[in-house]
């Protein structure tokens, strides 16, 4: 548990170059210690394993987990017994500990419910090591000498357009990797609006940006247009999926490698992206497996019901063969691009842009995540539809305890002031009388454009 960056990326070369037992064999291995260490000190894995054998050596034999029931047992589940589910909603009920850790050991992360629960996620010392670790690795992988020399001549400036005002991952992650040399790390708002990001980006001028795959898409369109001109060695769209030509047009704007990895809040290293447009598992640290509707496994060539992930460094809150959500395909045969590791294409990741006209006659673009409201104190479910050009209807679904009328003046509240500042103070926003409704999938899209909700 005291691994270090560079023991990492040391083991994780060593594995690579001896071939996919090796890392098949420090899969099994991590595996087992994973298991082990949740059935020691988590009482809810410890009721759930019971009868399994004692030493596990492939997931296949675990009982599958997903957010709601792990949500529901928060207390057994965690293995730190400092950790209280009480003491989490305090801590992230508070804006100003955004960033902030918990009893001085953990990051927390919550997710928006997109699934139909809200997941609050604590992140470990080893957790971040194996995360950065992998981080590094994937960069360095990514740029040949000519890049590294151009990254290294601007001062290795980075811009990351985050989801402010929520204990987000996105700030989260930022505030793990800061440190005293922030000049060259600059967090940007998403919910900003476009033209306030593009002044910010021409004055500070990146060599790295990243940040929402919707918002990458509108800057890139910036760019296009000319009211941005800079000038990043990489770009990396992040947390949500984009058609390959997105991704051609964002390298042709700005003249940029453009690459991608897979990662969820449950587990940021799952998989990283090569230049024939697959994920590259990192399976010596995690487990995915593309499964069906019961839970039986896909055979490569075909696309997976939903995926279940084993993250092998988090040991504070254990996701082991957790129900992530989304669908997969694993390729059947080996990658082009001659990495070996397992190489998967994600589906069903695609971003919902909401787009507006001005008073003027313009359109005014708005990514979904500028319009994220979960983290209001009361809201547990949430979902916006655009019901008319300038009409938004809200549908919320409150916390049991909550007032919904003080939840409402705080959405309408926070919604109008940020239509406000993107210059959209005509567009309506109105309470709906239903709930979030599902799709047929299960899951509740929390953002619906025009074009979709019909």
């Amino acid at each position: 548990m005291s691994e270090s960056i560079s023991s990492i990326l040391l083991d994780a070369h060593r594995a690579r170059r001896q071939g996919l037992n090796a890392i098949a064999q420090r899969q099994r291995a991590r595996l087992g210690e994973a298991v082990a260490f949740a059935r020691a000190n988590s009482p809810y894995y410890r009721e759930l394993y019971q009868g399994l054998p004692e030493r596990i050596e492939s997931s296949s034999v675990l009982p599958v987990a997903n957010k709601q029931e792990l949500m529901r047992h928060f207390d057994d589940w965690v293995t730190d017994r400092e950790v209280n589910f009480a003491a989490m909603r305090a801590f992230v009920d508070d804006p100003d500990l955004i960033g902030q850790r918990l009893l001085g050991k953990y990051s927390v992360a919550t997710t928006s419910g997109s699934t139909g629960t809200p997941g609050i996620f604590l992140l470990d010392t080893h957790n971040w090591t194996v995360t950065l670790a992998f981080s590094l690795r994937m960069i360095m992988g990514w740029l040949d000498a000519s890049d590294m020399f151009r990254l290294l001549v601007r001062g290795g400036r980075t811009a990351s357009v985050l989801a402010m005002g929520g204990h987000y991952i996105g700030a989260t992650s930022f505030s793990a990797i800061r440190t005293k040399r922030s000049r060259r790390l600059r967090a940007l708002p998403a919910q900003a609006p476009l033209r306030n990001l593009v002044a910010e980006l021409n004055r500070y001028r990146p060599a790295l940006l990243i940040g929402y795959a919707s918002v990458m898409a509108l800057l890139a369109a910036e760019q296009d247009a000319g009211r941005l001109h800079i000038q990043p060695v990489l770009v990396l769209p992040t947390s949500e999926g984009l058609s390959q030509d997105g991704y051609d047009r964002i390298a042709r704007a700005f003249h940029a490698n453009v690459r991608t990895v897979y990662a969820a809040t449950e587990c940021l290293f799952m998989a990283i992206g090569c230049d024939h447009g697959w994920y590259h598992v990192n399976s010596d640290w995690v487990i995915l497996e593309p499964v069906d509707a019961s839970y039986q496994p896909v055979p490569p060539g075909e696309e997976s019901h939903t995926v279940l992930v084993s993250n092998l460094a988090n040991r504070v809150q254990p996701i082991l063969r957790y129900d992530l959500g989304g669908r997969i395909l694993q390729r059947p045969d080996p990658c082009p691009c001659g990495n070996p590791l397992p190489a998967i294409s994600v589906r069903g990741r695609a971003a919902d842009i909401l787009t507006f006209p001005t008073e003027c006659g313009e359109k005014v673009a708005v990514p979904p995540l500028a319009l994220e409201i979960d983290h209001v104190p009361g809201v547990e479910l949430f979902q916006i539809v655009q019901t008319a050009p300038t009409q938004l209807r809200i549908r919320l679904h409150p916390a049991t305890d909550a007032d919904p009328n003080r939840i409402w003046r705080a959405v309408h509240s926070k919604l109008t002031k940020l239509l406000n500042e993107h210059g959209l103070g005509h567009v309506s926003v109105e309470l709906a009388a239903e709930p979030p409704v599902p799709s047929s999938a299960g899951k509740c899209r929390t953002v619906i454009p025009l074009i979709s909700s019909a």
